[in-house]
């Protein structure tokens, strides 16, 4: 149901905004969409097939700008090419008009233009040639052809300049069938971030939890669209990523460094069944040791996902050991029936805001931060110096 005329989704292509939309993120194809300016679905198929090596290198991209755009008039070598070419502004982008080419022209029929196309990409010389005579001979034999051929020119003249170009184009034809598909994905994901953004930048950190430079990008990304990604808080963030509010996001625990799935399977699991954690001492008694061990909880405190414990993330650091050892007393009484060998049982609780512990600095609990994160959330060291930066430069490199 997703309207194919969107002004607002060809504002976005225009403006190159598409980090996370599929296909179109990199820096070179966001250049070419704001030389392209598109304006129709069929844009967006054509900068897909175009946005290759090898048409980047022959110039035939920038021929298709600039036709596009009204810099540079667009021109048929022979007034039947027109209806098939007009689309792609009189530049050969896809196989299925070469294709089409040679059947409207020279008469072939569907399995003699496939051959050729398959000649083409072989680069077989005899082969070619005999290719060549077929298409020649083709037009000669097509009376609308040879009618509307230009005067300049003879019509075996013009069927072989036409050969030419087929031979140029086919070196850097695409399966307009294949970028179509692709194209409707890309129109699909970009139409989605344009109306649905927290939805939709949420399921995109989704599905590259894994990889930190795309985390990374997308957080960034959200920043750009004044959308807030909150830190990770154990007692209310899930495995995935997930939609707080139309303007924020909760961080996804699965995204944590050195935590893995099991462990914030389980954690969910507890917390689902038992309300939310108290404090440290309650998180390490209620979870499973095996699935949650140490590293795992180092991790969710210093990516701040235990903040909501008060304290600080150097104390909770440095309770963690007495807090575990508790919790796997706790366990063994409880699995036993009995208390020490003196009858004591275990204390309730531990304390996590051990004063005798220093608080790490802002600039140890930022790095410890992105060890566990892969990226500074809360805040970022260059922040201590924007002050005299602002004196220095006027803009980020990323803006340039």
């Amino acid at each position: 149901r997703i309207p194919m005329d969107d002004p607002l989704t060809f504002k976005l292509y225009c403006e190159a905004k598409t980090t996370g939309v599929f296909q179109l993120e990199s820096s070179g194809t966001k250049r070419l969409l704001r030389d392209m300016q598109p304006t129709v679905f069929e844009d967006i198929v054509s900068t897909l097939a175009l946005y290759r090596p090898g048409p980047l290198g022959s110039g035939m991209v920038d021929d298709f700008v600039m036709c596009k755009n009204g810099r540079k008039p667009v021109t048929f070598s022979h007034p039947l090419l027109k209806p098939l070419l007009h689309e792609t502004y009189g530049v050969m982008v896809y196989q299925e008009q070469i294709m089409q080419l040679v059947q409207v022209l020279a008469g072939f029929s569907l399995g003699q233009a496939d051959l050729l196309r398959r000649a083409i990409g072989k680069k077989i010389p005899e082969v070619l040639e005999e290719q060549r005579s077929k298409f020649v001979e083709g037009c000669l034999a097509n009376p609308e052809f040879v009618s509307q051929c230009p005067q300049k020119t003879t019509p075996q003249e013009k069927a072989n300049e036409i050969f030419d170009l087929i031979q140029y184009f086919s070196g850097y034809g695409f399966n307009k069938s294949h970028s179509a598909a692709y194209a409707m994905l890309s129109y699909q994901t970009a139409w989605l971030k344009n109306h649905y953004p927290a939805d939709f930048m949420a399921a995109a950190l989704s599905a590259d939890m894994e990889h930190t430079d795309k985390i990374v990008t997308l957080v960034d990304e959200c920043r750009n669209l004044k959308i807030e990604v909150s830190p990770p808080d154990i007692n209310l963030c899930d495995y995935d990523f997930a939609v707080a509010s139309e303007s924020s996001i909760r961080y996804g625990l699965g995204a944590v460094k050195g935590v893995g799935q099991k462990a914030v399977e389980n954690i969910l699991t507890e917390r689902n069944a038992n309300g939310p954690f108290v404090d440290l001492f309650d998180f390490c008694l209620r979870v499973d040791g095996q699935k949650c061990n140490k590293r795992a909880c180092e991790a969710l405190i210093t990516s701040g996902s235990l903040d909501v414990f008060g304290g600080h993330r150097a104390a909770l650091l440095s309770n963690l050991p007495a807090a575990m050892s508790l919790a796997g007393q706790h366990e063994d009484t409880r699995s036993s029936g009995q208390g020490d060998m003196f009858g004591l049982q275990p204390p309730e609780n531990v304390q996590t805001n051990n004063t005798s512990v220093r608080p790490w600095s802002e600039r140890k609990r930022l790095e410890e931060e992105r060890k566990s994160l892969g990226l500074y959330l809360s805040g970022h060291p260059i922040l201590y110096h924007a002050s005299e930066l602002k004196q220095i430069v006027d803009g980020k490199i990323v803006s340039i």
